[in-house]
């Protein structure tokens, strides 16, 4: 199986501007296929931006909405399959939601945030139930996290246990908290045996400075490829052959005892 080539888009584009935020991602999915990449990760709420305030109730949308159809425009058109964060309405509630889009623009999953951080998302997002979504893409079982939710190592060591081979993890991850970035992702990649994608906003947004610092870490704890703190396309490769290795030395999964954890639920 060939590795799947994979772009990360770290980008803020203009807050508030879900027209705005189309063009951006059209221009990144363009020159994300024209670098042989067959996935485009954007960060979290990249349709709308994050911190929106009282916008987040005026932007909302089902999954199935005008904005998820432009998007699967764009994948479509541009043959690459493409995951972006955005507010998704369904009836009276509201989540911060994740969509991945197929190379042909169908949906192919998503995902709700399960772990909602500070008062600006209580304040306007239900938390999500389903603590494990997925899909295939490529012969690669792809699994879905939002943000603070890849901080709490059950959430990943859920998706180790039922098979997930990449965890794309749009994120809008802020000062002072850049060692998420650095340090716990990788370390998250190598304790659950995964490859992890974890794509950042970045600048000034409202009360929120986002570090940047997007990455996509290998499950022997490796840093693939990695952003600075400015906009921009960073692309790495999600090898099997390295995830199927590495399994076979690491174990971790192998050698856990879960009759000695039942406390921890």
């Amino acid at each position: 199986m060939p590795p799947l080539r994979t772009a990360l888009l770290q980008s803020s584009g203009r807050p508030g501007s879900v027209a705005e935020n189309l063009k951006v991602l059209d221009d990144a999915a363009s020159n994300a296929a024209a670098a042989g990449a067959r996935l485009l990760i954007c960060p979290e709420m990249f349709l709308t931006g994050y911190a929106i305030g009282d916008q987040v109730p005026v932007l909302a949308e089902p999954a199935d909405g005008p904005g998820a159809r432009s998007v699967a425009e764009i994948a479509a058109r541009h043959g690459i399959a493409v995951m972006y964060g955005y507010p998704e309405r369904d009836g009276e509630r509201i989540f911060n939601s994740a969509q991945l889009v197929g190379p042909n623009g169908e949906s192919l999953a998503n995902y709700r945030k399960t772990h909602l951080f500070g008062c600006f998302e209580q304040q306007w997002f239900t938390p999500g139930e389903q603590p494990v979504v997925q899909a295939e893409l490529g012969g690669i079982r792809i699994g879905m996290l939002i943000c603070y939710d890849v901080e709490f190592p059950e959430n990943v060591r859920a998706h180790a246990l039922a098979g997930t081979d990449l965890l794309l993890v749009p994120t809008a991850q802020m000062h002072p908290f850049q060692f998420v970035a650095e340090s716990l992702v990788p370390v998250r990649a190598f304790e659950s045996q995964m490859y992890i994608a974890y794509v950042n906003r970045t600048g000034p947004e409202g009360e929120f400075e986002f570090v940047g610092l997007s990455c996509l870490a290998s499950p022997d704890g490796a840093v693939r490829t990695r952003a600075g703190r400015g906009e921009e396309l960073v692309i790495g490769e999600v090898d099997p052959g390295l995830l199927r290795a590495s399994r076979e030395s690491n174990p971790y999964l192998r050698d856990r005892r879960p009759g000695l954890y039942t406390s921890l639920v």
